[in-house]
């Protein structure tokens, strides 16, 4: 029991104190960054169109902003997702998960 209170402990102190801080900023960092992305597509086209003088580069730009944007959707998607499936594996909630399988292995038998 004493081995198993030090091994928590030391898991405590490994964790990051702002950890919790740190998530949540790169939650709301999301949202900063498609603005972003697109204001710099935006002025890419808007150098290119300076650049060629043709007005269609513009769009260019544009299309270029959307899709880092699209990017960094997916990269934030990909991201939380593997944070959920590894709290998926965690024992404290995998007991819910048993509980409802047999129920409905259970509720199965009941045909009419």
């Amino acid at each position: 029991m004493y081995v198993m209170q030090e091994d928590m402990m030391d898991k405590k102190a490994e964790t990051p104190k702002m950890k919790k801080l740190v998530d949540a900023a790169d939650g709301l960092s999301l949202g900063i960054s498609i603005v972003v992305a697109v204001l710099i597509g935006v002025a890419i086209g808007i150098g290119l169109q300076k650049l060629t003088g043709a007005w269609w580069t513009l769009w260019i730009g544009v299309f270029v902003g959307v899709g880092a944007a699209i990017s960094n959707v997916y990269k934030a998607y990909a991201k939380q997702k593997k944070v959920f499936d590894t709290l998926a594996q965690d024992p404290k909630y995998t007991y819910k998960q048993e509980q409802q399988e047999k129920y409905d292995a259970e509720d199965d038998d009941d045909k009419y």
